[in-house]
């Protein structure tokens, strides 16, 4: 029996939300509803204008594969997270809420001196979120941060796509990929954002390698990855790169591929506030059910409400108890 559901490989951000008007975006020449890289000094520029005009909504340990695991965490399973944060107070509290979590990390007090990274998400009135991300010393992310003995002990390894930009972390999560396929360990990957197939595409080629288990993405990135302007021949394209994938929709709901069949997940209706942590909340929840015996149309079930509780509030996150109500309500 493994030791660990989900074994996760990401970059650790500590995100700053702030809810802006499109006045804001246009202003400040930010391109919305993506995620977009910025060096430290712009990033500082922009968290003053955001801190003057509108003031701080939340901050919390994030990252889109760490969202995920704590998401599973959260539901239940048990979880080990590798990443890489300074020696500084915003690396400290990013362990504190990892732990917290219920989250097993290489972090410990040995950590590196330097910054850690920091995500600006600004939320617009639509609850369409923008991030500008300074990836700090999680930019150096490399193959000593791996725990091997971990990803031995996991039923599933989960690649962040974000890695894909950084020239160590890209090769370490190709590196935990083949400790993950020499040993059993099943490997789930999300694209992760739609910037990402855009401009890094020959990258996350290379990170999928020769196939994935399981592959998580939205309906922009699945047409992106596989240059085409239809859904259904796109479906037919991920079928060569992961066994089995999910497709999240919005407010369509979702598709999932079971190896076998094409899966319907409806949705739920919500009055959306803050679509940042949707697709990180859903791999969570299926990750979650397939990895507690349940089949992949009920994973597509609880990812789909939980997504769904995500965007109905502020925030990347909901409250570890919101969990529990969430997987009695669809798996009783």
């Amino acid at each position: 029996m493994s030791k660990y559901h989900v074994y996760g490989i990401g970059n650790a951000l500590v995100d700053k939300e702030f809810e802006v008007e499109d006045s804001f975006l246009q202003a400040t020449s930010i391109e919305k509803g993506l995620m977009t890289l910025v060096e430290q000094d712009r990033l500082m520029e922009i968290l003053e204008k955001l801190s003057s005009t509108y003031g701080l909504k939340k901050r919390a340990s994030g990252g889109s594969a760490a969202n995920t695991i704590i998401a599973v965490s959260y539901f239940g399973g048990s979880t080990y997270y590798s990443c890489n944060v300074a020696n500084d107070e915003t690396g400290d509290f990013y362990v504190n809420d990892l732990k917290a979590a219920g989250v097993d990390t290489n972090l410990g007090d040995d950590r590196e001196d330097g910054t850690t990274g920091r995500c600006l998400v600004m939320v617009t009135p639509d609850a369409e979120r923008t991030m500008n991300t300074y990836l700090g010393i999680t930019a150096d992310l490399s193959s000593k941060h791996l725990d091997e003995d971990a990803i031995k002990s996991s039923e599933y390894l989960y690649i962040e796509g974000y890695l894909v930009s950084s020239d160590s972390a890209r090769p370490a999560a190709i590196e935990a990929k083949r400790i993950a396929e020499a040993n059993g360990v099943k490997t789930a990957f999300t694209f992760s954002d739609p910037a990402m197939v855009q401009f890094f595409k020959d990258g996350l080629v290379e990170m999928i390698g020769g196939g994935v288990d399981l592959l998580f993405c939205n309906e922009a990135e699945a047409l992106g990855f596989c240059e085409t302007d239809q859904l259904s021949d796109a479906i037919e394209q991920l079928k060569s790169v992961a066994k089995r994938f999910a497709i999240t929709l919005g407010s369509k709901g979702a598709i999932v591929f079971d190896g076998e069949s094409l899966l319907e997940v409806a949705p739920h209706s919500i009055t959306a506030v803050d679509s940042n942590g949707a697709g990180d909340m859903f791999a969570g929840a299926f990750l979650y059910a397939i990895t507690h015996g349940y089949s992949y149309q009920q994973a597509g079930d609880l990812a789909s409400l939980a997504s769904a509780e995500v965007v109905s509030n502020f925030g990347p996150r909901l409250e570890s108890e919101k969990h529990n109500q969430i997987r009695e309500k669809v798996l009783g």
